[in-house]
């Protein structure tokens, strides 16, 4: 699985490029069976969507959500993971263990911070985010290298 995060690091390398462009951020979703969660490990902050069907509402509304405001969760190092499918079981689903729809947001390091049987708009996911420990060090660092 290492050439997947490979491409997910490019992915987001070439999305900073693009930030000092014009250009609107992206943050394409990523499915979930093509991902290894240790592989993230200290790099990103998974969202992880689940859902028994891409057409379920709830889904298709949380993926809507999270197109709205990128910028923000890639300055946070966010990387969305989708997973419509129980009957394949992807890493994350046998880890998480979701039931019909969830959100579920992981730090860092690995540890899941928060689950929604609910979509969470990015305000809300940021916001939460913001709050975490390691994120709070990350904005801490940040401060004393512009000093």
């Amino acid at each position: 699985m290492k050439p997947v995060l490979a491409l997910i690091l490019m992915v987001c390398s070439a999305l900073a490029a693009g930030a000092a462009e014009s250009d609107p951020p992206v943050l394409d979703p990523i499915p979930a069976a093509d991902v290894v969660l240790d592989e993230l490990k200290w790099l990103k902050r998974p969202v992880v969507v689940f859902a028994d069907s891409p057409n379920d509402p709830a889904f298709q509304t949380q993926l809507r959500f999270l197109a709205e405001d990128p910028a923000e969760l890639i300055k946070r190092d966010v990387v969305i993971l989708i997973d419509t499918d129980p009957e394949t079981l992807s890493e994350a689903r046998r880890t998480l263990r979701p039931r019909g729809f969830s959100m579920v947001l992981l730090d860092k390091d690995g540890a899941v911070k928060l689950r929604k049987p609910l979509p969470w708009s990015v305000r809300e996911i940021v916001h939460a985010i913001d709050k975490f420990p390691l994120r709070r060090q990350e904005i801490r660092d940040e401060r004393l290298k512009s000093q």
